[in-house]
């Protein structure tokens, strides 16, 4: 047993999202339309929680094939626009069904879009400046 999504205070967390149904797998094998599915999901349960995908601060992702990454970041590209979340990418050798190549876990606080300051839209990478998230 588990909950698809919690919200504890103002904070939320969004468990795996991927693209299995009860007919199969949306987008069939292919990892772009696995990807979109699945962030459609976590849009959804975002908003279910009564926050706004821009609220989202963290994201892990699960591929069965990291050489997927690109059509992963399309798929998150026309999701996040700006402000991007924390975000980790790992490959593992499956998921929950044959058949699924992404998952996507999200974390985020209700109302975080809305309370960023200007000098908060920047990221630190490792060894390097502060650049333009």
């Amino acid at each position: 047993m588990f909950s698809n999504a919690r919200v504890v205070g103002d904070r939320f967390f969004l468990s795996g999202m991927h693209a299995g149904s009860p007919d199969g797998v949306v987008g069939g094998d292919d990892t772009y339309l696995q990807a979109v599915e699945a962030f459609r999901r976590v849009r959804e349960l975002t908003e279910a929680c009564g926050a706004h995908v821009d609220d989202i601060v963290v994201l892990r992702l699960y591929l069965t094939d990291i050489a997927d990454k690109g059509d992963v970041g399309r798929a998150r590209g026309e999701v996040f626009t700006g402000d991007f979340p924390c975000s980790t990418l790992v490959e593992v050798s499956a998921l929950v069904d044959p058949g699924l190549t992404v998952e996507i876990e999200a974390e985020g606080i209700v109302g975080a879009s809305a309370r960023r300051l200007p000098f908060m839209h920047r990221s630190v990478g490792v060894g390097s400046d502060v650049t333009s998230g």
